[in-house]
Protein backbone atom coordinates (compact mmCIF):
# COMPACT_ATOMS: atom_id res chain seq x y z
CA UNK A 1 0.00 0.00 0.00
CA UNK A 2 1.49 3.34 -1.11
CA UNK A 3 0.72 5.42 1.96
CA UNK A 4 2.04 8.66 0.43
CA UNK A 5 -0.79 8.69 -2.12
CA UNK A 6 -3.66 8.42 0.39
CA UNK A 7 -5.48 11.75 0.65
CA UNK A 8 -8.93 10.63 1.84
CA UNK A 9 -10.20 8.06 4.35
CA UNK A 10 -13.72 6.73 3.79
CA UNK A 11 -15.26 5.23 6.92
CA UNK A 12 -18.19 2.89 7.24
CA UNK A 13 -20.48 4.02 10.07
CA UNK A 14 -22.17 1.18 11.99
CA UNK A 15 -19.64 -0.97 13.81
CA UNK A 16 -16.73 1.09 12.49
CA UNK A 17 -17.29 4.57 13.94
CA UNK A 18 -20.24 3.87 16.24
CA UNK A 19 -20.68 0.76 18.37
CA UNK A 20 -24.13 0.04 16.99
CA UNK A 21 -24.14 -3.53 15.69
CA UNK A 22 -25.03 -5.15 19.01
CA UNK A 23 -27.81 -2.62 19.58
CA UNK A 24 -29.18 -3.19 16.06
CA UNK A 25 -29.29 -6.93 16.70
CA UNK A 26 -30.84 -6.39 20.12
CA UNK A 27 -33.60 -4.37 18.44
CA UNK A 28 -34.13 -7.22 15.98
CA UNK A 29 -34.51 -9.71 18.83
CA UNK A 30 -36.92 -7.44 20.72
CA UNK A 31 -39.13 -6.65 17.73
CA UNK A 32 -39.52 -10.27 16.67
CA UNK A 33 -40.11 -11.29 20.29
CA UNK A 34 -43.14 -8.98 20.24
CA UNK A 35 -44.52 -11.25 17.50
CA UNK A 36 -43.77 -14.39 19.51
CA UNK A 37 -40.63 -15.33 17.56
CA UNK A 38 -37.40 -16.22 19.36
CA UNK A 39 -34.41 -14.88 17.41
CA UNK A 40 -30.89 -15.89 18.42
CA UNK A 41 -28.81 -12.79 19.21
CA UNK A 42 -25.48 -14.48 18.38
CA UNK A 43 -26.88 -15.63 15.03
CA UNK A 44 -27.90 -12.07 14.25
CA UNK A 45 -24.40 -10.84 15.05
CA UNK A 46 -22.83 -13.54 12.89
CA UNK A 47 -25.01 -13.16 9.80
CA UNK A 48 -26.60 -9.74 9.54
CA UNK A 49 -23.82 -7.18 10.04
CA UNK A 50 -23.45 -4.78 7.15
CA UNK A 51 -26.57 -5.96 5.33
CA UNK A 52 -29.35 -3.89 3.81
CA UNK A 53 -32.02 -3.38 6.47
CA UNK A 54 -34.90 -4.46 4.23
CA UNK A 55 -33.11 -7.71 3.37
CA UNK A 56 -32.23 -8.40 7.02
CA UNK A 57 -35.83 -7.94 8.13
CA UNK A 58 -37.18 -10.01 5.25
CA UNK A 59 -34.74 -12.88 5.84
CA UNK A 60 -35.41 -12.86 9.58
CA UNK A 61 -39.16 -12.96 8.95
CA UNK A 62 -38.73 -15.92 6.63
CA UNK A 63 -36.54 -17.78 9.11
CA UNK A 64 -39.09 -17.15 11.86
CA UNK A 65 -41.97 -18.30 9.65
CA UNK A 66 -43.72 -14.93 9.90
CA UNK A 67 -45.41 -12.84 7.23
CA UNK A 68 -45.35 -9.33 8.65
CA UNK A 69 -45.97 -6.51 6.15
CA UNK A 70 -42.73 -4.59 5.70
CA UNK A 71 -44.52 -1.25 5.95
CA UNK A 72 -45.37 -2.25 9.53
CA UNK A 73 -42.21 -4.17 10.47
CA UNK A 74 -39.60 -1.71 9.22
CA UNK A 75 -40.92 1.40 11.07
CA UNK A 76 -41.34 -0.67 14.24
CA UNK A 77 -37.75 -1.89 13.98
CA UNK A 78 -36.41 1.60 13.27
CA UNK A 79 -38.26 2.99 16.28
CA UNK A 80 -36.92 0.27 18.59
CA UNK A 81 -33.39 0.72 17.28
CA UNK A 82 -33.54 4.49 17.63
CA UNK A 83 -34.65 4.15 21.25
CA UNK A 84 -31.76 1.79 22.04
CA UNK A 85 -29.33 4.14 20.29
CA UNK A 86 -30.61 7.11 22.31
CA UNK A 87 -30.09 5.16 25.53
CA UNK A 88 -26.86 3.26 24.88
CA UNK A 89 -24.97 4.20 21.70
CA UNK A 90 -21.26 4.97 22.12
CA UNK A 91 -18.41 5.66 19.70
CA UNK A 92 -16.15 2.77 18.78
CA UNK A 93 -12.95 2.70 20.81
CA UNK A 94 -10.41 5.26 19.51
CA UNK A 95 -12.80 6.53 16.81
CA UNK A 96 -12.98 10.17 17.89
CA UNK A 97 -9.26 10.60 18.46
CA UNK A 98 -8.33 8.81 15.24
CA UNK A 99 -10.66 10.86 13.04
CA UNK A 100 -9.39 14.07 14.66
CA UNK A 101 -5.80 12.92 14.12
CA UNK A 102 -6.46 12.43 10.39
CA UNK A 103 -8.09 15.85 10.10
CA UNK A 104 -5.13 17.46 11.88
CA UNK A 105 -2.83 15.71 9.39
CA UNK A 106 -4.73 17.27 6.48
CA UNK A 107 -6.38 14.02 5.42
CA UNK A 108 -9.96 14.31 4.18
CA UNK A 109 -12.49 12.10 6.02
CA UNK A 110 -16.03 11.03 5.14
CA UNK A 111 -18.61 8.34 5.81
CA UNK A 112 -20.16 5.89 3.34
CA UNK A 113 -22.78 3.48 4.64
CA UNK A 114 -25.61 1.20 3.61
CA UNK A 115 -27.71 3.02 6.22
CA UNK A 116 -29.83 6.09 5.58
CA UNK A 117 -28.41 9.59 5.94
CA UNK A 118 -30.80 10.32 8.82
CA UNK A 119 -29.66 7.22 10.69
CA UNK A 120 -25.98 8.10 10.22
CA UNK A 121 -26.49 11.71 11.29
CA UNK A 122 -28.40 10.57 14.37
CA UNK A 123 -25.71 8.05 15.34
CA UNK A 124 -22.83 10.45 14.75
CA UNK A 125 -24.59 13.22 16.68
CA UNK A 126 -25.18 10.93 19.67
CA UNK A 127 -21.49 10.03 19.75
CA UNK A 128 -20.13 13.55 19.23
CA UNK A 129 -18.72 12.92 15.76
CA UNK A 130 -21.21 14.65 13.50
CA UNK A 131 -19.25 17.96 13.35
CA UNK A 132 -16.22 16.04 12.06
CA UNK A 133 -18.19 14.79 9.04
CA UNK A 134 -20.33 17.81 8.16
CA UNK A 135 -21.51 17.54 4.51
CA UNK A 136 -19.36 14.42 4.11
CA UNK A 137 -21.93 11.66 4.68
CA UNK A 138 -22.91 9.40 1.79
CA UNK A 139 -25.66 6.78 1.84
CA UNK A 140 -26.38 3.82 -0.41
CA UNK A 141 -29.92 5.21 -0.58
CA UNK A 142 -28.50 8.22 -2.47
CA UNK A 143 -27.64 6.04 -5.45
CA UNK A 144 -29.84 3.00 -4.84
CA UNK A 145 -26.86 0.63 -4.67
CA UNK A 146 -25.67 -1.18 -1.56
CA UNK A 147 -22.43 -2.82 -0.45
CA UNK A 148 -20.95 -5.22 -1.50
CA UNK A 149 -21.55 -3.46 -4.82
CA UNK A 150 -18.74 -0.96 -5.51
CA UNK A 151 -20.95 1.96 -6.59
CA UNK A 152 -21.22 3.69 -3.20
CA UNK A 153 -17.46 3.88 -2.72
CA UNK A 154 -16.85 5.09 -6.25
CA UNK A 155 -19.59 7.70 -5.83
CA UNK A 156 -18.16 8.80 -2.48
CA UNK A 157 -14.64 9.24 -3.84
CA UNK A 158 -16.00 11.27 -6.76
CA UNK A 159 -18.10 13.49 -4.47
CA UNK A 160 -15.09 14.07 -2.24
CA UNK A 161 -13.03 15.04 -5.30
CA UNK A 162 -10.47 12.20 -5.18
CA UNK A 163 -9.42 9.37 -7.42
CA UNK A 164 -10.23 5.93 -6.03
CA UNK A 165 -6.50 5.18 -5.72
CA UNK A 166 -6.13 8.23 -3.44
CA UNK A 167 -8.62 6.80 -0.96
CA UNK A 168 -8.48 4.35 1.92
CA UNK A 169 -11.67 2.58 3.01
CA UNK A 170 -12.31 1.28 6.54
CA UNK A 171 -15.13 -1.19 7.29
CA UNK A 172 -15.84 -3.80 9.94
CA UNK A 173 -17.98 -6.17 7.84
CA UNK A 174 -17.24 -8.68 5.10
CA UNK A 175 -19.89 -7.01 2.92
CA UNK A 176 -18.00 -3.77 3.26
CA UNK A 177 -14.62 -5.34 2.56
CA UNK A 178 -15.97 -6.93 -0.61
CA UNK A 179 -17.32 -3.53 -1.65
CA UNK A 180 -13.79 -2.20 -1.25
CA UNK A 181 -12.33 -5.02 -3.30
CA UNK A 182 -15.00 -4.60 -5.99
CA UNK A 183 -14.23 -0.87 -6.16
CA UNK A 184 -10.50 -1.59 -6.36
CA UNK A 185 -9.86 0.60 -3.31
CA UNK A 186 -7.27 0.08 -0.59
CA UNK A 187 -9.31 -1.44 2.26
CA UNK A 188 -8.77 -1.79 5.99
CA UNK A 189 -10.87 -4.48 7.65
CA UNK A 190 -11.46 -3.34 11.22
CA UNK A 191 -11.61 -6.58 13.23
CA UNK A 192 -11.63 -5.86 16.98
CA UNK A 193 -12.03 -9.59 17.68
CA UNK A 194 -9.35 -10.52 15.12
CA UNK A 195 -11.79 -12.69 13.16
CA UNK A 196 -11.36 -12.30 9.43
CA UNK A 197 -11.70 -14.62 6.44
CA UNK A 198 -10.87 -12.46 3.43
CA UNK A 199 -7.35 -12.63 2.06
CA UNK A 200 -6.73 -10.19 -0.78
CA UNK A 201 -3.87 -7.91 -1.89
CA UNK A 202 -6.04 -4.82 -1.37
CA UNK A 203 -7.01 -5.74 2.20
CA UNK A 204 -5.17 -5.22 5.49
CA UNK A 205 -6.43 -5.75 9.03
CA UNK A 206 -6.46 -3.74 12.25
CA UNK A 207 -7.88 -4.49 15.70
CA UNK A 208 -8.12 -0.87 16.89
CA UNK A 209 -8.84 2.27 14.89
CA UNK A 210 -5.80 3.96 16.45
CA UNK A 211 -3.69 1.67 14.22
CA UNK A 212 -4.73 3.86 11.27
CA UNK A 213 -2.35 6.53 12.53
CA UNK A 214 0.56 4.39 11.33
CA UNK A 215 -0.59 4.94 7.74
CA UNK A 216 -0.01 8.71 7.86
Amino acid sequence: MDKDKIRCVIFDCDGTLVDSERLSCQALVQVFASYGAEICFDECMAHFQGGKMFDVLKETSNRAGLTIPMDILEPKYRQCMRQLFDEKLKPVSSALETVQYLIDKGIAVCVASNGSTNKMEHSLALTGMLPLFKNKIFSAFDINSWKPEPDLLMYTAMQMGFLIEECLFVDDTENGVWAGINANIKTIHYCPNNTHNIVHPLVEYIQDLSELKAYF
